[in-house]
């Protein structure tokens, strides 16, 4: 007889991990939270205060820096990585992200590996205030190595009707306010990895390693939204992959550019590393990496001093990097 475990799924491991990470997500719920943990599926309430709610969603992964962290063995910091690029595509439209589900696909379950990864979950989405309502973690013996995994989830996001933030209200003067960005986050990792793979001691080029290169990513979205709530905001985007140049027009209306003054942040030690490793021109890195400009959001120059405060009370330091020019969705960084 050929039994399921023969086949390489250990169903045991798998109660396990649902044993070890339950305190850790249940921590993220409250009162509007329908279901029970380990149910098939779980839901949310609407909270109060919405006429016309909107429901929108995203989905997003941690991409190759899941490989670096395996081979690194720190984990840690993924979870960060997963909720801050779902959440804060959220926010990026004006929604309030509520709630959130994980994947995870691993050749075999390690117990520890992936309740440290859902652990580091929970504690993002803790912060930010989001219900981790469930996940999976699916083992595909003979497909994925035993010790190969891979991360995604899905979050989803409230927004009152007509208040959808979608850049149709940016308009030619408008200030561009950048959030710093302390590290990488989660984009630029097929590089990263292909430089580091270069050089014997990672450390002796970049100031903290690949621990530096692991830190986990920031979540804007608390700050963004004590933004929404004091300043009228024209636009708003999440600068990840493509940075800002490919994530800038995503928000700016037909007759509308952007242009950006580099001379107004410094890009923090690690994009320096990237950049000396990879002797890429600035032109290419800035459409790597975020170059230390994380989130951007657009407002009237009559909001912006607001802005800039509300930011640096909720935590984001921020400046302003730039302003909207007539264009035809081109962003020139000088």
């Amino acid at each position: 007889m050929t039994s399921y475990r023969d086949a390489g799924v250990d169903l045991e491991a798998a109660d396990r991990v649902v044993d070890r990470i339950k305190p850790a997500v249940t921590k993220t719920w409250h009162d509007g939270v329908v279901g029970g943990f380990g149910g098939f599926a779980a839901g949310i309430t609407i909270p109060p205060g919405y006429e016309n709610p909107i429901l929108m969603m995203s989905t997003d992964g941690v991409g190759t820096k899941a490989e670096l962290a395996r081979q690194t063995g720190k984990l840690d910091g993924l979870g960060w990585d997963l909720v801050a690029m779902c959440i804060d595509d959220l926010v990026a439209a004006g929604a309030r992200p509520i709630a959130m589900t994980d994947y995870m696909a691993v050749g075999r379950i390690d117990v520890d590996m992936v309740a440290t990864i859902v652990t580091s979950i929970a504690g993002a989405c803790e912060e930010a205030g989001v219900a981790l309502l469930g996940g999976e973690t699916a083992e595909h013996p003979g497909v994925m190595e035993a010790d190969a995994f891979d991360v995604a989830g899905a979050a989803l996001g409230v927004v009152e009707a007509g208040h959808e933030i979608d850049g149709s209200a940016v308009a030619v003067g408008d200030v561009i306010i950048g959030l710093e960005s302390p590290n990488l986050r989660s984009n630029g990792f097929s590089l990263v990895r292909k430089l580091i793979s270069e050089i014997d001691d990672p450390a002796s080029v970049i100031p903290g390693g690949t621990d530096r290169l692991l830190e986990p990513s920031i979540l804007y979205t608390p700050a963004v939204l004590s933004l929404l709530d004091a300043v009228p905001v024209n636009g708003l985007a999440h600068i990840t992959g493509g940075g800002l140049p490919g994530n800038l027009p995503r928000v700016l209306p037909t007759g509308c550019g952007a242009e950006i003054d580099t001379t107004t942040w410094t890009p923090p030690a690690v994009f320096v590393s990237m950049a000396n490793l990879s002797g890429a021109p600035p032109a290419e890195l800035f459409r790597t990496f975020n170059m230390g400009i994380g989130f951007v959001a657009v407002v009237d120059p009559s909001n912006a001093d607001l802005a800039v405060a509300t930011l640096e009370a909720a935590g984001r330091p921020a400046r302003p990097i730039g302003s909207v020019t007539a264009g035809v969705g081109d962003v020139e960084l000088r």
